[in-house]
């Protein structure tokens, strides 16, 4: 398939994809990582298992995936542009009259690949993996997932039984050091202790476990002034697994609908005012953010062209600058259009009819102006701050080495 393409065209997808696939990882893993630490210490304060940390990660997967496509399919179109710019390659190509229309041919064969990957994140795929991210939550919260017992601290059961563990060996399985007091709706309380205890599950009822204790003392407060007591070799404790609500179905905030669910509900004469709005900004965030995509080759050509004889890369961090400024003017229209403030057309797409007239403009001074540079004003100013660096830097180090004029001898 790859022979089929002209020798430039195959040149331009190698310089493309392997910077978009390097950005789109690290852009994916940072976000993965920074949400991982914080659900090692949620699930780790809930007394869940691990394992269901790693479930949540891949539940939020496609959501950070949207967010970095777009952002790999920018930087990578950026770094191959510059790369060219820099080697002097670009020139040669526009010399011999290939314009930037027909350089950019394959970026936009792998833009339209992209936006089709992120219609189906966005409006389908997403939507589910939140639900199934907020069934896990609610799960763990709830002890659905498992909790842990923690060691010398109590630990409620049943709002009438307190237990606390002073050891646990064998990854939970063998417990020492037990102490239990119970509370029968009668306000008898018997206080358990024992050298030794472990778990066990019931066949006949789930929701039921045995606590089984070996060598301690029952001492029972029946509200008489002589309290009973009484020793055991082995005592079977039974404990009522708390009952764990069922989860909501999906659908209670607007994010968890997928396409139809949107357009019926969006429209629809029968929901109510702030339910169609809420709806309607969702759908119509998810649309503009698809819909940018289709100007990243455009911004991406534009900031990768540095001024002549300059390798500065100040155009990488101007369109990070730029995305991430967009994405969050997006996300504060969506939430004034969710309220009813604002129509959702006039605060999502005002700002993208604004940002895409900007990207325009840059774009036809880098093609079209002889000697343009879109931010060549912010190339010149950066370029002077860093001289005036260097020369403090330098005349502060010259200061350093100055020796000090030998004192007049006496």
């Amino acid at each position: 398939m790859l022979k089929l393409l002209p020798s430039i065209d195959r040149y331009i997808l190698r310089l493309v994809i392997y910077p978009m696939l390097g950005v789109f990882a690290l852009a994916a893993s940072l976000l993965l990582l920074d949400k991982m630490l914080r659900l090692f210490d949620f699930v780790a304060v809930e007394g869940g298992p691990i394992s269901v940390v790693f479930k949540m990660l891949g539940a939020l997967i496609p959501e950070y995936a949207s967010l970095a496509i777009p952002l790999g399919l920018l930087l990578g179109i950026l770094l191959a542009f510059r790369k060219l710019a820099i080697s002097s390659e670009l020139d040669v190509l526009r010399a011999v009259g290939m314009g930037y229309g027909r350089l950019l041919r394959v970026p936009y064969a792998i833009t339209l690949v992209l936006v089709a990957v992120n219609i189906a994140l966005v409006f389908y795929i997403q939507p589910v993996s939140r639900y199934y991210y907020e069934q896990m939550e609610y799960e763990l919260r709830s002890g659905a997932l498992g909790a842990s017992i923690k060691v010398g601290e109590f630990t409620t059961l049943k709002d009438r039984m307190a237990l606390r563990i002073e050891e646990s060996e064998d990854e939970g399985r063998r417990l020492k050091g037990i102490f239990a007091r119970v509370a029968n709706e009668r306000d008898q309380v018997l206080s358990i202790s024992a050298r030794e205890g472990s778990f066990m599950a019931t066949s006949d009822s789930p929701d039921t476990i045995i606590l089984r204790l070996t060598d301690g003392t029952i001492v029972q407060d029946t509200g008489s002034r002589t309290p009973r007591v009484l020793s055991f070799t082995r005592h079977d404790l039974p404990i009522d697994l708390p009952t764990i609500e069922e989860f909501r179905e999906r659908g209670d905030a607007e994010r968890e609908y997928i396409l139809p669910e949107l357009l019926r509900i969006g429209w629809s004469d029968t929901e109510p005012i702030e339910v169609r709005a809420a709806s309607q900004a969702s759908f119509n965030f998810r649309l503009v953010e698809i819909v940018m995509m289709l100007l990243m080759p455009l911004l991406a050509v534009a900031l990768a062209v540095p001024p002549k004889r300059s390798t500065s890369a100040l155009g990488v961090f101007v369109s990070i600058i730029m995305v991430v400024s967009y994405h969050k003017v997006n996300q504060y229209g969506e939430d004034i259009a969710s309220l009813g403030r604002v129509d959702p057309v006039l605060a999502l797409w005002g700002p993208f009819v604004l940002f895409a007239a900007l990207i325009v403009w840059m774009y036809w001074r880098v093609a079209h102006v002889p000697g343009g540079q879109a931010i060549g004003a912010l190339e010149t100013a950066a370029a002077k701050g860093g001289k005036a660096i260097k020369k403090l830097f330098k005349r502060r180090h010259s200061r350093q080495f100055v020796t000090p004029e030998a004192a007049p001898a006496e």
